[in-house]
């Protein structure tokens, strides 16, 4: 039987396997006017995990945090720093206050509310074999250019209204990525067969 970080390169978790906290979609939703109260809950597979409850305060949100942890509820209150930064064209920006001192948009929610270096997490698209992301980022051109998506679809040209030079330059990176893949493709069927 494993460790907890067994199967994971490098033992970092994911972004993606943790509970966040995003300031950007809090002030999107009128959120963080002070004296405002808001609450959250995260389910999985259709019960419920953990639950947070936070007052706005003008420099500061107070979060009382409720997970459940190996059968029993553990309960957290914990204030986050608030921060305002101007936009060029009017406006403030919110952000959070990790306490390492980073002003960060997403907090990770674990034993503490903390930014991504903190709990020490990696990308997801950092754990990708290098073949598997030039897979994503050839989709993503394909997608761009209005094709259908996987390598050994045909393409279907430049796409009505987009410029020659922007064509070029984006097919240029795809044939890079098709190659990555196909070279990746390549070397594990060389392996295979070994």
């Amino acid at each position: 039987m494993g460790s907890a970080n067994s199967g994971k390169r490098d033992g970092k978790r994911t972004t993606s396997e943790m509970q966040t906290l995003d300031v950007r979609k809090m002030q999107r939703a009128g959120q963080l006017q002070a004296d405002h109260w808001f609450s959250w809950s995260w389910s999985e597979r259709g019960e419920v995990v953990a639950t947070l409850t936070g007052k706005v305060e003008t420099d500061r949100v107070m979060l009382h945090h409720r997970r459940k942890a190996e059968g029993a509820w553990a309960s957290m209150d914990y204030p986050v720093p608030l921060v305002w930064t101007p936009c060029h064209y009017g406006g403030q920006r919110a952000w959070w206050l990790c306490g390492c001192g980073r002003r960060v948009a997403v907090l990770y929610v674990g034993n503490r509310f903390a930014c991504r270096h903190c709990h020490q997490l990696a990308y997801p698209s950092q754990r990708e074999a290098p073949d598997a992301r030039a897979t994503r980022q050839a989709n993503k051109l394909r997608a761009r250019l209005g094709w259908k998506l996987g390598i050994f679809n045909q393409p279907n040209g430049r796409p009505k209204g987009m410029h020659q030079t922007t064509y070029w330059r984006l097919m240029n990176r795809y044939d890079v990525h098709a190659t990555q893949v196909l070279d990746g493709i390549r070397e594990r069927f060389g392996r295979s067969r070994a």
